[in-house]
């Protein structure tokens, strides 16, 4: 559609055919790569990527514990999907939940040694899959551009404050 990759005064900025293809590009392979970790945590661990990553951010956690508004900011998603997340992780027996001593309102998820366990032997192929899928692919220089703008977008993105309309502080 033609109208739509011309920009008019005080009208839409349309993308460009090049950003177009960049951002597609980016779609495109963001998706796959969700995918692609997805269905190989589900093969060889029985579980999703982001439950994954809950327990990779508890392992990294003092005392493998972390609130759960922190884990919900860490992983950036709402607080009541990380309820629900921690409740499928309880279930299995790889997270459990606790009182948080200095706030009576708040909760801790803390780590189970079974937890710990899984996600030691579930680590290795996820890392492969993660190599294979990005890093054996980018040169260096690649890598080094490639992170350089991942946190420019990053932080562009999340806003400091309490008003910030964030996954976490909903």
């Amino acid at each position: 559609m033609e109208y739509m990759t011309t920009a008019s005064p005080g009208g839409p900025r349309w993308l460009t055919d090049e950003e177009q293809g960049v951002w597609r590009a980016y779609l495109h392979a963001t998706t796959l790569m969700e995918d692609h970790l997805d269905r190989q945590l589900q093969r060889d661990a029985g579980m999703p990527h982001i439950y994954y990553g809950l327990l990779v951010h508890l392992s990294q956690a003092p005392r493998r514990r972390k609130r759960m508004t922190e884990l919900a900011k860490d992983a950036k998603i709402t607080r009541s999907r990380l309820s629900h997340a921690v409740a499928r992780l309880e279930k299995n027996g790889w997270v459990r939940r606790e009182d948080c001593a200095s706030d009576k309102r708040g909760q801790n998820a803390v780590l189970t040694d079974e937890g710990y366990d899984m996600l030691a032997r579930s680590a290795p192929g996820h890392v492969e899959a993660v190599r294979q899928a990005m890093f054996d692919r980018l040169s260096p220089q690649q890598v080094e551009s490639l992170g350089e703008i991942m946190h420019v977008i990053a932080t562009g993105l999340q806003p400091e404050g309490t008003d910030a309309d964030l996954p976490w502080l909903r």
